[in-house]
């Protein structure tokens, strides 16, 4: 028989001390979100199955939870990612006209985990941004993306960038390419398979292929690009966008190293165009994922631009640096009317105030008490613990 307490793969409690960096990164994302301009948006938990799927591609399917709703019999899903709600939005309760900056915070749940020893149980940090076709857009949102990471004090970030178009026209003339095969291959780096999986298409697109498992790198990358790629209208476009983000982020951001990565082309049914991870130096797993999705809004009648990053904050809590525990001012437990007055008055001003309940006189936990309430001919002082 099972445990009662335990809980299932991939699903865990968040206990005192990771909650609270969790939390506090949670609102210092937020505020500096609405620090940009974007407005916060809360969508449910639950929505009919056809509507969390619409336009979303296999694995999110795989992904999504599924369960009869007893009241109307239908069926519904839980959400494993918060974009297509959000599109769901703009398209049909803001429906503006203009420009819809949009971000979100909250838990998705994941039918199967994205990697070993993910969690299956994200909370989902993102923003977007609807109604505008230019780079500025793009811009913007990876501006926003690494601008939070350095309010997480993450350091030695590497943003990588790609384009979804490039690998779209290279294979556009080839009706029977197994596309979701070779992007698999492409984004893995793996030569062998892709050269299996390229047999029978053209020469100069099965030479295309191979040459972006080579291209990835420094600016050079793009000029390497323009030399060995076929002359096609939208991978020149690609490599222009590409390098005039790249040019932007360079100064805006000198500390983080940018790069780029032609073959990588993870989320390629989801992107339309340029696309971008964050990673921290050394590691493999991408602190956030973003790009444009421009065909997001189609199935839900207003197929309007759209750019946007998002991000886990349970992983990116993990890989901040570690946090001092909160200082706090210890007070003993009375009816005191005076010592109670000062405890308020001390937490109105934003103080944690922790009551040593009878008989638990050092039991903080995840506080760090630097002070405590003293009484001082009749009067509740602050004194400094490390004095004592």
């Amino acid at each position: 028989m099972t445990s009662a307490w335990l809980l299932p793969e991939h699903i865990a409690d968040v206990l005192p001390s990771e909650a609270r960096r969790i939390e506090e990164l949670r609102r210092k994302l937020l505020d500096l979100a609405r620090s940009y301009g974007f407005e916060l948006v809360i969508p449910p938990m639950l929505e009919h199955l056809e509507s969390l799927l619409s336009g979303t591609g296999h694995a999110l399917d795989l992904k999504t939870f599924k369960l009869v709703d007893q009241l109307s019999g239908r069926m519904l899903g839980v959400r494993a990612d918060t974009t297509p709600q959000v599109a769901r939005i703009d398209a049909h309760l803001l429906n503006r006209q203009g420009v819809a900056r949009l971000c979100y915070c909250g838990p998705v749940l994941h039918a199967r985990p994205d990697r070993p020893l993910a969690t299956r149980e994200p909370l989902q940090f993102g923003a977007e941004i609807y109604g505008h076709a230019g780079l500025e857009a793009d811009l913007e949102i990876q501006d926003l993306a690494l601008d939070g990471l350095a309010a997480a004090g993450v350091g030695s970030l590497v943003l990588d960038l790609g384009d979804a178009r490039i690998v779209r026209s290279l294979l556009a003339g080839e009706d029977k390419a197994p596309v979701a095969e070779i992007v698999a291959a492409l984004t893995l780096k793996d030569r062998s398979a892709v050269e299996t999986l390229a047999t029978g298409l053209g020469a100069a697109t099965r030479e295309a292929l191979l040459t972006l498992l080579d291209l990835y790198g420094g600016l050079d990358v793009l000029d390497e690009a323009r030399r060995r790629l076929p002359a096609h209208p939208a991978i020149a476009a690609a490599l222009d966008d590409l390098a005039w983000l790249g040019r932007h982020l360079r100064a805006a951001h000198p500390a983080i190293e940018v790069g780029f990565d032609l073959s990588d082309m993870s989320g390629y049914a989801y992107y339309s165009g340029v696309r971008f991870s964050v990673y921290a130096t050394g590691s493999t797993d991408a602190l956030l994922r973003g790009g444009r999705y421009d065909e997001v809004g189609a199935v839900f009648g207003r197929n309007r631009p759209a750019v946007g990053f998002s991000l886990d904050l349970r992983q990116l809590s993990a890989a901040m640096p570690a946090a001092p525990l909160r200082a706090a001012i210890r007070a003993p437990w009375s009816e005191d009317a005076g010592l109670r007055a000062a405890i308020r008055a001390l937490r109105a001003d934003n103080e944690t105030v922790v009551c040593a309940l009878p008989g638990h006189d050092h039991e903080t936990q995840e506080f760090a008490c630097d002070r405590e309430l003293v009484a001082v001919d009749n009067q509740w002082t602050l004194r400094s613990l490390a004095t004592t």
